[in-house]
């Protein structure tokens, strides 16, 4: 599916964080009835829009409006409220049910996971190659066209391959397809099921499935709890946000912006890249380009490193220890304001699975996606593009600003190592995609790669693909690319290796 396209999809979901969002800021309401009523409001009248049913369309909007605010799926054979939970949801604290990745079972139409199927394209040639090809003599000719036998058919695809009108479609799950992993499963009704402990929470399933049946939990609720609460809140803007608000939402109209909301400050989360890339630059020259590790994995990326943790544990050693630039940013931010809270604002789903980790909780208290910003700005009737004045924010250079894009990791350690260790041949190997990632940790674990700075990215075009994102992919790539060429600084000064964060 055509990623950064605003589809009524797309639009479903927004409407969905604007009600949770608009809700989360108002005093006066009885929180209980406010979320209960949020599918009527989305799904006024008698009519579905976009179902057979409006009873269907309010029950997907509820399962919504729950993973919205952290909670977990209700049970499907027993009456529950929407609200059912929310005591304990409804605080000003990080609030998290796992798993974060889940299947609306209300929602998915139980696509076909795997199925040859002939189309009315068929012209019923006298040649009919694809009867001639099929090794299980699976497809017939009825009525003068062709039929696959699918209790016969192996899913060979030949004969699809020979059909000279391309009536022949293969068709597949997308989620399934899109999972790198093979996460995706079925259940005993033939719906889609993720596979927790395969699932490395990348979200390539959710923005891929074209009826919306997969979604993630979010803190949009908890966060907004917090700001009202009048909590210091300082955030930790990653650098895939160029462009996500608006061709004219320049960094300094977006500072602005999210004071607008009540945030204290807000701190460019390229800098903790800039401080990750002269680091790994120092690991490499020091580790591996001397032969004492075969070769360097980076770390940003956390489904990328859930992949290489779990199905090639033998690399872990290999990744770098480097705090990852959220982290490192988040660090930095605690260090110069010991009572402020940090949330990190960005494209990624899967963040919100690192900031829980036992070690890292103290750090990040929230993650929000860009999507989900964008509904806090409409529940507030903010629109960046507009906003008059700009902020400052100049806290990194050019190289940590381009980790959003696929390669740009890897290109900023390579900035480094060419500036301050010039003596040095770098050798770089880039992978995006959890299935390319596969590939490549099979051949790092083959020996195949030694020598190498290994860049991963989980999803396709890196950061700016990620899957809480506004914008069309290669947009966002071209807008951070003109950032980077721009910025005042080309490379960080080789100290900030030297900062201790802990």
């Amino acid at each position: 599916m055509e990623r950064g396209l605003l589809t009524p999809l797309k639009l479903l979901r927004r409407q969905v964080f604007v009600e949770v969002a608009r809700v989360a800021f108002d005093e006066s309401e009885n929180i209980n009835d406010a979320i209960e009523a949020i599918p009527y409001k989305i799904t006024p009248g008698d009519k579905p829009l976009y179902r057979e049913s409006i009873w269907r369309e309010r029950a997907i909007c509820s399962e919504r409006v729950r993973l919205s605010m952290g909670l977990s799926l209700r049970p499907e054979d027993m009456p529950v409220h929407i609200t059912q939970g929310l005591h304990e949801s409804d605080i000003a604290d990080k609030y998290y049910e796992p798993p974060l990745m889940q299947v609306i079972p209300s929602a998915c139409e139980a696509c076909p996971p795997n199925r040859y199927k002939v189309t009315d394209n068929c012209r019923g040639c006298v040649a009919h190659p694809c009867t001639e090809v099929c090794p299980r003599n699976a497809i017939s000719i009825v009525e003068g066209h062709s039929v696959i036998d699918q209790n016969k058919c192996i899913k060979c695809g030949k004969c699809k391959s020979v059909c000279p009108y391309e009536a022949i479609v293969h068709q597949t799950r997308p989620c399934a397809t899109a999972c790198g992993v093979k996460a995706i499963e079925s259940d005993d009704l033939g719906r889609a099921r993720i596979n927790n402990d395969k699932c490395v929470s990348c979200g390539m399933c959710m923005v891929s499935c074209p009826f919306g049946a997969i979604a993630d939990k979010s803190q949009i609720f908890q966060l907004i709890r917090a700001l009202r609460r009048g909590d210091e809140i300082i955030v930790a803007l990653a650098p895939a946000h160029v462009g996500q608000f608006g061709d004219k939402a320049t960094a300094g109209k977006l500072k602005a912006a999210l004071r607008l909301l009540g945030f204290k400050d807000v701190y460019e989360v390229a800098l903790g890249a800039d401080m990750g890339a002269v680091t790994e630059a120092k690991h490499y020259v020091e580790e591996v380009a001397s032969g004492k590790q075969p070769f360097m994995l980076t770390s940003c990326c956390p489904s990328w490193a859930m992949l290489a943790k779990k199905y090639f544990p033998t690399t872990i050693e290999n990744i770098s220890n480097t705090l990852t630039p959220m982290v490192a940013t988040a660090r930095t931010i605690k260090k110069k304001h010991p009572e402020a809270r940090v949330v990190f604002i960005g494209p990624c789903a899967a963040k919100k699975l690192e900031a829980s980790r036992r070690t890292v909780r103290s750090d990040v208290d929230f993650v929000l996606t860009f999507e989900e910003l964008s509904a806090i700005f409409e529940a507030k009737n903010i629109d960046v593009e507009e906003i008059a004045c700009e902020e400052e924010m100049n806290d990194a250079t050019g190289a940590g600003r381009g980790y959003a894009v696929a390669g740009g990791v890897a290109g900023a350690i390579e900035k480094c190592v060419k500036k301050y260790y010039p003596d040095v041949e770098m050798h770089i190997e880039h992978c995006e995609s959890l299935e390319e990632c596969s590939k490549m940790l099979m051949l790092a674990k083959l020996g195949k790669k030694n020598g190498c700075l290994i860049e991963g990215m989980g999803c396709p075009g890196g950061c700016v693909a990620g899957a809480g994102t506004n914008i069309p992919v290669n947009k966002a790539a071209n807008m951070v690319k003109k950032v980077v060429e721009t910025s005042a600084t080309d490379v960080p000064p080789k100290e900030l290796e030297e900062i201790d964060l802990g």
